[in-house]
């Protein structure tokens, strides 16, 4: 079993930035390929990031620039620093692990607002 934790949400002026934490627990976080995922009110959850286990990276068109996806392997953790927030950023934001069917964080809401 994997149990994810995210941390670094918060409300933030439009332009600005923001660091997003996942961490995982357990000894196999290195070998699976981890994803960022956000469901904005009354819309379906999305895909933002996808990063594997070697760190090879994938980001959706509209956060393409702006949005970059990471991992520390040492530290069981992947990120998304997110740069030039937009209010249409404003969602919950989920880590998910693609492993045994997959394993979802508790989410971490993000606020894009002046």
């Amino acid at each position: 079993q994997v149990q994810l934790v995210e941390s670094g949400g918060g409300l933030v002026q439009p332009g600005g930035s923001l660091r997003l934490s996942c961490t995982a627990s357990g000894n196999i976080f290195s070998i699976i390929t981890m994803s960022w995922y956000r469901q904005a009110p009354g819309k379906q959850r999305e895909l933002v990031a996808v990063i594997t286990s070697v760190g090879n990276t994938n980001v959706v068109d509209s956060v393409k620039g702006r949005f970059t996806i990471s991992r520390d392997n040492a530290k069981n953790t992947m990120y998304l620093q997110m740069n030039s927030l937009k209010p249409e950023d404003t969602a919950v934001y989920y880590c998910y692990a693609n492993y045994m069917g997959g394993y979802w964080g508790q989410g971490t809401q993000v606020t894009v607002s002046s």
